[in-house]
């Protein structure tokens, strides 16, 4: 029978929230957006390709004094330019629109600004007078050093293919690896966020419609919860669907369109201590966030009043990112290690530093096991608070009136 009520419980929520016509405009509003955001971005950037192509073709008459002696006028005359005799000369052309533009190479380019003067042709083609002016210093440079390969050299640009290694030897895996771990991060947040209201308000609602007295009446408080908590895991999966499908779409259609870099999934790499360890702590601060946000809900008598604490619930899974230099560079500092082991900062923190590979296997099972412990001793708590506070509607739930209540009643019952 029992396991009949947490089926039917689950089912019975699932199907009231999926049929819910507000639930889908609010799930589908953020992909419609996205979607048509990318529309619009896919077309500008391909008018932008146009326009960028014309702009390479545009010529425009310019004039320039070299005081290094670097700038080759054969290089110079081949892009359309004349040596100016007279700066102040020229610069007044250009105000008087005679000249689209002037360059003014100083003694020593290299710590000096080379000044550039143009005609006025708008924030985003303006630029391309001082593009002109450095390609034609860099190439004018590249033919006295007679190799453009030394060229990059001397700019501080070779291309380097570094390789590091842990502890035990094996190669570290780098960006590719540290980003399979850190998706479970992501998706703690996506669900926090997208499902906190609900958890804060799944027995409100309840509460609020005054039915609480008629649920438990037939139905155990403890299998309504837990089976209220699978419900919004299951809704969970649904929504972050529908968000992961325009991403998806986007990538895979339109990703030069958009210019996302390309993903070779057969770099990344996947070390099966972080993904496990990642998975737990999902897990775990999941139970414990759920568990708190409808022990909240059932304390108090309205939403109103819960989306207060429903604000500080939130606040507490982003304070972390206002240390995450701290938390990659120096995991042993004491903020860091505060924030590893306060529960309610501890999933987002520990989940970051799995990551970055910086948690180690006892810190890890520390995390993890305060996590589940706190997070089942807040869903009994909620259970609790709902049973007593199921017939409370017009203010706040007192610990200390539930708690005692408890007490009290064993010694009748031995009776």
């Amino acid at each position: 029978m029992a396991r009949h009520n947490l089926r039917t419980v689950v089912s019975f929520e699932v199907t009231r929230t999926l049929t819910k016509r507000r639930f889908w405009i609010a799930t589908l509003i953020v992909p419609v957006i996205i979607g048509i955001v990318v529309g619009l971005v896919v077309a500008s950037s391909s008018s932008t390709d146009n326009r960028v192509t014309s702009q390479k073709d545009a010529k425009f008459t310019f004039s320039y004094t070299d005081s290094s002696g670097i700038v080759d006028p054969a290089i110079v005359k081949a892009a359309g330019g004349t040596v100016a005799t007279d700066g102040a000369t020229a610069i007044a052309a250009v105000k008087a629109g005679k000249l689209d533009a002037f360059f003014a190479y100083p003694q020593n380019p290299a710590k000096q600004a080379t000044k550039v003067y143009g005609v006025d042709k708008g924030l985003f083609d303006n630029g391309k007078y001082a593009s002109v002016a450095k390609s034609l210093l860099t190439a004018s440079a590249e033919a006295k050093v007679g190799s453009a390969q030394l060229s990059t050299l001397v700019q501080g640009d070779p291309p380097v293919d570094a390789v590091a290694y842990k502890a035990n030897g094996q190669v570290t895996g780098g960006i590719a690896g540290v980003i399979p771990p850190l998706l479970f991060l992501a998706i703690f947040y996506v669900v926090i966020l997208l499902l906190g209201n609900q958890m804060l308000t799944s027995t409100l609602e309840e509460k609020e419609n005054r039915v609480t007295e008629m649920i438990l009446t037939t139905l155990n408080p403890t299998t309504l919860i837990i089976g209220k908590v699978i419900s919004l895991f299951i809704v969970g999966i649904v929504q972050m669907l529908v968000f992961a499908l325009p991403v998806v779409i986007g990538y895979l259609f339109f990703r030069s369109a958009l210019n996302l870099p390309s993903l070779d999934l057969a770099n990344l790499q996947l070390d099966p201590f972080q993904m496990i360890t990642g998975a737990l702590l999902l897990i775990g601060g999941f139970v414990l966030f759920t568990g708190t946000l409808v022990a909240v809900g059932a304390i108090m008598p309205t939403a109103k009043e819960a989306g207060q604490i429903f604000g500080v619930m939130m606040a507490l899974i982003f304070i972390p990112f206002y240390a995450v230099t701290l938390i990659v560079s120096d995991p042993s500092a004491l903020i860091v290690q505060i924030f590893t082991w306060f529960p309610y900062s501890a999933p987002v923190t520990a989940m970051l530093r799995n990551g970055f590979s910086s948690l180690s296997p006892a810190e890890a099972i520390g995390v993890i096991v305060e996590q589940f412990v706190l997070g089942f001793v807040v869903l009994q708590l909620a259970v609790r608070l709902f049973r007593y506070g199921s017939i409370e509607y017009s203010k706040k739930v007192s610990l200390s009136t539930v708690l005692p209540r408890r007490r009290a009643a064993l010694p009748a019952s031995g009776k």
